[in-house]
Parts: structure tokens; sequence; C-alpha cells
């Protein structure tokens, strides 16, 4: 099926930087990473650079996915504010979900520093502002919460929101740990750097079924070649629902578009914009001085009915976005739409499919996909070698 609809901008930016053959022959490796998409692309990263041979597996062409549609804001924020998470799974889990998004970050910047250019990453801080007074009670809780958790943030008023920002909004959290990166430019870099240690990659190849036995998986292909692993970890999002055989997440369709380059100053620090209603419209920028928002998610039915939202819901992102940013000249260059899956808590689902099972999956859903994906490759990599990390069980399967 297809995850994205329009012309997104990280492809057509980027042009076709490396291409991929489809399966052809049989294979053997330790571990089989299904999806070669950001997530997968992490995960073999981090299994080669632990010495295990890897074989990737991807239905399309790698990173063209979900990768290419990503609007790639890179937050420790997850989409469910802490006061809300720490209800559901307990303060101790809840904070310590927000830290390794946050310590995330980091890793990316790392990460970026060994490749050979930047991959558009910038260090950005991250202004969530209220949407309604209503919320700005919220966000003075919020606050409270996210100190008590040892992260650094800020709360802002009105008049301070408005002076440093040029955004009317009755109060909002300033926090400096954020940054932007370009998704499709980072996967293709891992990847290739996956591909010298040795890893075989393959696209354009559907896994169809995979078997089990004691020596651990085969996995078929619809092109008539199999894959022997001992491991099998799957990165295909929502679409690994095939090897789940259940429905872990709500799908989503997100809408965005990507301005021409803007001749004039941007907001000070250009820091990753996002607000408390939700859906959420959210707002960064490029290195070349373009900025891109989304938002006006809806649910999920086919990609037809996606596609014939697009126009409608761009011009309503166009339209949001002139209410909160009035002062620049914006004419939008790109506009797509993407499918994505969201969860009850906001949380990722990142493990084993059930106690020592050698089927792992990096779910990295929702609007902190690569924060968690980072998280993932850290945690199935110390799984593999024997060395299970307490942390995953934040992320289980089977909570």
């Amino acid at each position: 099926m297809d995850l994205r609809t329009g012309r997104a901008f990280w492809p057509i930016n980027n042009g076709l930087m490396h291409t991929y053959p489809p399966l052809g022959q049989d294979e053997q490796a330790d571990v089989l990473v299904i999806g070669a998409g950001i997530t997968g692309a992490l995960c073999a990263d981090e299994l080669t650079r632990a010495g295990l041979d890897v074989v990737m597996l991807d239905t399309r062409d790698a990173a063209f996915g979900s990768t290419s549609a990503s609007t790639a804001l890179l937050q420790y924020e997850i989409d469910t504010n802490l006061v809300d998470l720490i209800p559901l799974i307990g303060q101790r889990d809840a904070e310590r979900a927000y830290q390794l998004c946050r310590d995330s970050i980091d890793a990316v910047q790392k990460l970026v520093g060994e490749l050979p250019d930047d991959c558009g990453f910038r260090e950005r801080g991250s202004l969530y502002y209220a949407s309604s007074r209503k919320d700005a009670r919220m966000l003075q809780q919020e606050y409270q919460a996210r100190r008590a958790a040892g992260l650094d943030v800020e709360l802002l008023e009105a008049a301070d929101v408005k002076k440093k920002f040029g955004i009317s909004a009755p109060a909002a959290l300033f926090s400096r740990d954020g940054a932007e990166v370009d998704p499709y430019r980072l996967a293709q870099h891992l990847l290739q750097r996956a591909q010298g240690r040795g890893a075989r990659i393959h696209d354009r190849t559907r896994v169809t079924r995979l078997d089990e036995d004691r020596r651990g998986f085969t996995a078929h292909t619809d092109r008539g070649f199999r894959v022997r692993s001992r491991w099998v970890l799957v990165a295909a999002g929502y679409e690994a629902e095939q090897f789940l055989g259940k429905r872990l997440a709500q799908l989503k369709n997100s809408y965005a578009l990507a301005t021409e380059p803007v001749d004039a100053p941007l907001w000070p620090t250009g820091c990753l914009i996002w607000e408390t209603a939700r859906p959420y419209l959210y707002v960064r920028t490029t290195a070349d001085g373009r900025v891109i928002v989304g938002g006006e998610d809806d649910d999920f039915h086919s990609p037809a009915r996606r596609e014939r939202a697009l126009n409608g819901k761009a011009r309503r992102l166009e339209k949001k976005l002139k209410k909160v940013l009035p002062h620049l000249p914006l004419e939008t260059a790109f506009a797509w739409a993407g499918t994505f899956g969201e969860t009850k808590d906001g949380l990722a689902f990142i493990g084993p499919k059930y106690g020592n099972s050698r089927l792992l999956f990096a779910l990295g859903y929702g609007g902190n996909g690569i924060t968690y994906s980072v998280q993932a490759a850290r945690m199935l990599t110390a799984q593999i070698q024997g060395r299970p990390d307490p942390d995953m069980r934040i992320f289980r399967l089977d909570r």
C-alpha cells in the first residue's frame, strides 16, 4: 500500500541518492531486518556496528515510505503530555520515556558527526504553545512535571511568547533540547554505512511468509527467494501487523507542506513550534530557509481518500501557518501526506513478540518516530547480544 501522497520534499531535494537491488538469491544472516526506512536503517547501523551479519528487505524503494513523508522534528516531548502519561504508566517510567527521547537527540547529533555530511541536522529549541487559556493552566502543571523529571524547560507568559517569538498565545513552554534533520538523507547514509560493513540490502522485495523453527526463521519473498536468519527484526511501521497478527496502533494521516525559501528573517532561534491542541500544528525550518508545517491529522481510510483530501488540507495548513506567523511571506512549494500509527499512550512498541521470542519489533509510532527508533536500535541490538535492557519494559508489546 502507498504510505504517502503528493510531492514529499526530501526525496525531491536529495534526488535518488542510492539504489539497491531486489533479492536475487537465497541468503543467510544473523539478523533479517524487515523495513529499510529510517527505523530499519538505524537498527542495521547499530547491528553491523556490533559485528552482526545483516540482511535487509523492503517492499518499496529504501527510505521511500513513511521516512520520506516525515517532517523530522526531533523532540523529547512525547505526543502524550508528561502529566497525562504519569497516570497511565507510573511516574518513574513516564519520566524515563521522556529522558530517553532527550538522549536520542544527542545520539543523532553524534551519528551525523560520523557521516559524510550533517544530514541537515540543526540543534533547535522547541516552543510548545497553549492553544487556549485552559491549556495554559495545563502547561503550568506540565512545567512542574518536567522540572521534577530533570528536564530543562522554561515557562513563558503571553507577553514573553509574543516578544520572543512573535506568536500570540496565552502561555508556552520552551525547551532547549530539540533538533531537526533530513530523515531521507540520514537513512540513506546509514544504509550505506551498514552496507559497507557487509549488510546486504534489497528493496522492492516483499516478505510473504515467515516460518520459525528451532534454528531460527525462514522468510519467503515474492521474488521466490528465501532468507534464513537466527533473528528477525521488524521495522516496517504499521505494516508489521502482518507478523504480529494484531493491530497495536490506530492508523492516521498527517498532512504537510514545505514553502519556497523565505527571503526574510524567520522567528528567533528557528525553533520547532507546536501547539497543545489535538491534532496539533507543528512547524520547523530547513537549512535553505524553507518553512515546513504539518498537521490536520485525520483517520486513515484509504490512499485514494487521503489523496482527495490533500489539497484542502494544504490550504488549511497555509491559513493556520499565516495565523501563527503573519509576518512571514510564505509560498507553498511542496505538499504531501503520510500514514502513520498512533498508540493510546503515545509510546513506541519495542521488543520481542512475546517472552524470549527472537522475533523483534521496532515500531516508532507517533510523532517521536526517529527518537524512539534510536532507542530501539540500541535496545534490540543489546537483546540479540544477550544483554536485555531494563528500559525496554516501558515499550513492551504486551503492555
